[in-house]
């Protein structure tokens, strides 16, 4: 995967005659030469590189065994993440957890991408990291990983899978219009699906979800929107791989600094800690937040967005059909009916407007999003 943060991409950014392609720093330099300045007056090597016969290497184009692996990562790495946090907070304290996942990953990102030569993040990135880390992972990931103490890790999905709703529903009310009317049929049925998992009683075969643990989720989902918003407008590196290191960073340390301060600190206890939950804190670093999110930058270079999008309403079916096989957890009449609502919903949505939310971090927050846009640093 390669990056944007090199000298071209700099060149490309400060030149007056920008356009929309890469450029090299001889051709941006070729850019802002006076008139009177022409080829002949320069050295030869310089003249040698930007000579019109030098053609760029042709791009090969993905097999179809990498295409379907890498959907195959996204579908399946994502999708299985919240089972493994609900194992992982079995031993470890959820925001201390989560802290532990995104730090961890976002160091070995940012250090990886140092090594490479990536710029440095500058003070105002690093601002922009951490309001939306706070957004994005305390308020999103962290909140879903608590309530994966009192809800299903496919229940979780579920109502995690509501993001687009929300989305369509906050741009709506902040662009003042109204939502088309598949999107509005959309949003009805989707909450019908999530008044379906939290109403009274024992419909379907199956009891309803803990009302905080949902009231956590909806949160978490609400959370991410805003911070998805912010996301799109936010100063952040040209390279889309060191912006999400350093919100990986960022969140990660709001996420212990909250921890510790509501005593998750004295609810650790070495001793206790499981060897399945110790795995699944791995899962979730290496698959869930770098190999999965690496195999979703690189679907959307090399695919469509509207495939790439479909992970939107797989996941919560790999969630909820893991959680059934390997987790012990119940599938009823209840969650199936519920399932089909959301998911429908979601894919109208995407299908007729609504949009999903970029996954800035890796993260693997655990919820539905699109092409990220923190990649592009806006002029200041």
């Amino acid at each position: 995967m390669s990056e944007r943060v090199s000298s071209a991409a700099a060149s490309e950014r400060v030149s007056p005659a920008m356009t929309s392609g890469p450029v090299s720093p001889t051709v941006a330099s070729e850019r802002v030469l006076p008139a009177a300045t022409s080829e002949r007056a320069l050295p030869a090597a310089t003249s040698e590189r930007v000579s019109p016969t030098r053609t760029a290497p042709l791009e090969i184009p993905p097999s179809r065994a990498h295409l379907v692996l890498g959907f195959a990562a996204v579908y399946i790495l994502w999708g299985s993440t919240y089972l493994a946090i609900r194992f992982a907070v079995e031993s470890f304290p959820p925001f201390l957890m989560a802290g532990t996942r995104h730090l961890t990953a976002g160091l070995l990102l940012f250090t990886f991408l140092r090594l490479r030569g990536v710029a440095a993040p500058q003070a105002r990135h690093w601002r922009s990291a951490a309001i939306i880390g706070a957004l994005l992972l305390l308020g999103g990931n962290g909140l879903v990983s608590w309530s994966e103490l009192r809800v299903p890790s496919g229940l979780a999905a579920l109502v995690v899978a509501s993001v687009p709703l929300w989305m369509a529903l906050v741009q709506g009310l902040q662009k003042r219009r109204r939502p088309r009317t598949a999107v509005l049929a959309g949003l009805f049925v989707g909450l019908a699906g999530l008044a379906l998992l939290v109403m009274p009683g024992s419909f379907g075969g199956g009891a309803h979800v803990d009302p905080v643990g949902a009231g956590a989720l909806l949160l978490a989902a609400l959370s991410w929107v805003v911070g998805s918003l912010y996301a799109r407008k936010a100063v952040l590196p040209a390279s889309t791989l060191l912006a999400i290191a350093i919100e990986m960073i960022g969140g990660g340390v709001l996420l212990w600094i909250f921890g510790l301060l509501f005593g998750e600190g004295a609810d650790f206890h070495a001793s206790a800690v499981t060897l399945r939950a110790v795995l699944s804190l791995g899962y979730l670093i290496v698959f869930g937040s770098l190999i999965g999110f690496s195999a979703y930058i690189w679907l959307l270079k090399v695919s469509t967005p509207a495939r790439v999008t479909t992970y939107a309403y797989v996941n919560p079916i790999v969630a909820v059909m893991l959680g059934w096989a390997f987790g012990g957890e119940a599938l009823t009449l209840r969650i199936g009916l519920a399932a089909a609502a959301i998911v429908g919903a979601v894919a109208i949505i995407i299908r007729y407007g609504g949009e999903t939310p970029a996954k800035p971090a890796a993260l693997a927050v655990d919820a539905p999003v699109p092409a990220p846009t923190a990649g592009s640093e806006r002029a200041s």
